[in-house]
Parts: structure tokens; C-alpha cells; sequence
């Protein structure tokens, strides 16, 4: 009996272990059930809140181009403003084969350093991403020209550059690195010859050098003394500024720190229009695409970040409206007064760069146009509303 007993007690603790285990099982799947009802609703209503977004952001869109403002697929990726005729016509002129014209238009710029690098730079890269074919006959006519092996040696870093890519590290293959290192000896020797034939004064053979720097890791001390040989030769030449400013970044050779301290050497040593104060707009931004801890909302907010968008709308008033740079700081201005809750102000640069994207800070983001068509667009709404 007490055998029989104890078997009973052994099965009812049986059953109701097994009853238990159906209880929670049962109680498991209803709770999984309802976390997934609980789940779709969310992304149910996330999903309208992502339509109600869209269709409010494309409410904006249609409102700004009425206004005389242009769509958003048809913002321009490739440049920052508008190409002038005479830049067209040369171009077009170098596919078919006119290196003449090419030559013709570098040497126009004479010593005006900011405007021949800005025709060093769409030569250079013409010759990088289409046939070259011109800057060969033309190296072969004058094998001499330092107009020519500047040319060609930014040319050459600029192919080196388009094989890696602009990715972090962590976004670039093996592949592209290893036929990056084998091109950039060849593009050190070009940079290097072109020095050898330049002009003495000319700074551009040694500013074509800065990309070569950052590429292979030049110390602190080398590239200082690359810098020298640049501002002993144009000490506010503003694309020399920006260049050095990339190598002392964080994500380069350099740090936050070592990156502002120089922006703001650069913009302190300025005169008014030379737009130098584009200087500390980049670090600040360099240092907020960087660091994931920044709040985006008061990161632009901050006392000493408004005081540099100031300066660069007093320096900007101030500049030669034909300096290359005008464009550049017109678009940081734009993107630093929208964060900065100053909605007229960034409309006004906007005005004069709508149309473009193909510029810092733009460039940076996953989708250009969409980041700046939504800064743009919210401007526009908040100063044209009721």
C-alpha cells in the first residue's frame, strides 16, 4: 500500500510538473504572441510616423521649390557651385584632344595660387578619370613645363586616391590598398619632379604633396616641414589650409585637439576675405562626424561655435565674391546656421549655393542630397510659414 501510495504521489507530482510545463509553455507562446502583436503595432505606428514624416518632409520640398528652390533629385553630387563657361569649354576641349587648351588655361591663372590650383585641380582630375591621352602629348611637347608635371603629378594622386576610395579603413579592401601603395611610389615621383621643374614660388608642387603625406603616414615633424615650404610661398593660401587641417583631424594623423589648435591658427592669421575662418567651422564639424557622443542638437549651439560662424559671415561679407573659396564656406555656413536655429541666415547662403552638393558637409553623409534638402527645406519652411 505504502509502495502504491507513493507511486501516486510520484504521478500526481508527474502530472502536475507536466501540467506546470504545458502551463508555461502555453504561457510563453501567449506571451510571444502578444510581444509580437505588441511589435507589429509599434512598427505599424512607426510606420506611420515614418509616412507622416515623409509626407511632411516632401510638403516641405514641394514648398521650398516653389519658392525657386531645386528638387531634390536634381541636386548636383559631383560639385559645389556651377562650373563657369570657360572651364566647360576647356574641358570639352581636353577629350578631344587639345592639351593646348589645357596649357593655356592653367598658365592664364598665373600667380594667383588659389584660382591655378582650382585649374590644376579640374585638369588633374580629367586626366585621372578619363583618357589621358592629352597630358601625355602635352608632357611629350614640353617635357619641361611645370604647368604639365603639375599637372600630371596630381593626376597621379588623384588615380592613387580614386583606387582606395574615400571609405574609413575599415570600409576599403585589401585590394585597394595594395594597388593604392603601388601606384603612390609612382605619384611620389611624379610630385617631386614637379617640384624640381616648378617656378621657385610656386607653392602648388608642394600642396599637391600634402595628399601624398597624409597617404603614407608623414611624421609630425616631416610634415611640418612641408608646411613650411608651402607657407613660405603662400601663407593664406586657403586650400593649402584645408588640406592641412585633414591631416591634423583625429581620423588621419592628428586628433581633435591638435585639428582645432591649428583651424584656429589658420583663421587668427587670416586677413578680412581671405576666408580662412572656413577653418574652425571644418574642425568643429570634423570633430561632431567623428565623435559619437556629441549631441548634434547643442553641439552647433555652443558659444565658441556661434562666435566662429560669426566671424566666417563677417570674413565671407568681406571676401573678393570670384575667390574658389566662397562657394565652400557658403555651404559650411548654411549647414552650422541651420543647427544653430538661425533659419533666415541659412537661407541666405543656401540661395547661393542651391542647386549643389558636391562639398563638405554634404558629401559626408550616406545620401548628400537627402541631408541637405532636409536643412534646406526646414530652413525655408520656418521663414516662409505664417
Amino acid at each position: 500500500m505504502i509502495f502504491l501510495a507513493v507511486l501516486g504521489v510520484l504521478a500526481l507530482s508527474i502530472a502536475l510538473y507536466v501540467a506546470r510545463g504545458f502551463y508555461v509553455i502555453g504561457k510563453a507562446k501567449r506571451l510571444t504572441a502578444e510581444l509580437d502583436a505588441l511589435n507589429a503595432g509599434t512598427a505599424a505606428l512607426e510606420g506611420e510616423n515614418a509616412d507622416r514624416e515623409a509626407l511632411a518632409r516632401d510638403a516641405k520640398g514641394v514648398a521650398a521649390v516653389a519658392l525657386g528652390f531645386v528638387a531634390e533629385a536634381d541636386l548636383d553630387l559631383d560639385r559645389p557651385g556651377p562650373q563657369s563657361p570657360e572651364r566647360t569649354t576647356v574641358l570639352e576641349a581636353l577629350r578631344g584632344g587639345d592639351w593646348e587648351a589645357g596649357a593655356a588655361y592653367v598658365e592664364a591663372a598665373g600667380q594667383d595660387w588659389e584660382e591655378r590650383w582650382q585649374r590644376v585641380l579640374a585638369t588633374a582630375e580629367q586626366a585621372a578619370k578619363e583618357d589621358d591621352a592629352w597630358l601625355l602629348a602635352w608632357r611629350a611637347a614640353r617635357p619641361t613645363d611645370p604647368s604639365a608635371a603639375l599637372v600630371n603629378a596630381h593626376a597621379a594622386v588623384v588615380t592613387a586616391w580614386n583606387v582606395r576610395g574615400n571609405k574609413v579603413s575599415g570600409h576599403t579592401t585589401q585590394e585597394q590598398f595594395r594597388l593604392f601603395h603601388q601606384l603612390l611610389p609612382l605619384a611620389q615621383r611624379a610630385v617631386r619632379e614637379a617640384q624640381a621643374l616648378a617656378d621657385p614660388a610656386d607653392p602648388l608642387p608642394y600642396v599637391v604633396e600634402q595628399s601624398v603625406a597624409m597617404a603614407t603616414g608623414y611624421s609630425h615633424e616631416r610634415y611640418r616641414a612641408l608646411w613650411a615650404e608651402i607657407t613660405s610661398r603662400a601663407p593664406r593660401m586657403l586650400f593649402a589650409h584645408t588640406n592641412a587641417l585633414q591631416y591634423w583631424c583625429a581620423k588621419w594623423r592628428g586628433s581633435h585637439e591638435s585639428a582645432l589648435a591649428f583651424a584656429r591658427e589658420s583663421a587668427a592669421s587670416g586677413k578680412p576675405g581671405d576666408l580662412l575662418t572656413l577653418l574652425p567651422l571644418l574642425a568643429y564639424f570634423e570633430q561632431e562626424s567623428q565623435d559619437e557622443d556629441i549631441d548634434i542638437e547643442t553641439w552647433y549651439k555652443e558659444p565658441e561655435v556661434v562666435a566662429a560662424a560669426d566671424a566666417a559671415l563677417q570674413d565671407l561679407a568681406e571676401a573678393d565674391p570670384e575667390h574658389p573659396g566662397v562657394v565652400w564656406i557658403r555651404h559650411m555656413l548654411a549647414f552650422t546656421l541651420f543647427w544653430q536655429d538661425r533659419d533666415s541666415e541659412a537661407v541666405e547662403q543656401f540661395r547661393h549655393v542651391d542647386g549643389y552638393v558636391g562639398s563638405t558637409p554634404w558629401a559626408y553623409a550616406e545620401n548628400p542630397r537627402r541631408r541637405y534638402a532636409h536643412a534646406r527645406d526646414w530652413a525655408v519652411d520656418v521663414t516662409s510659414g505664417p
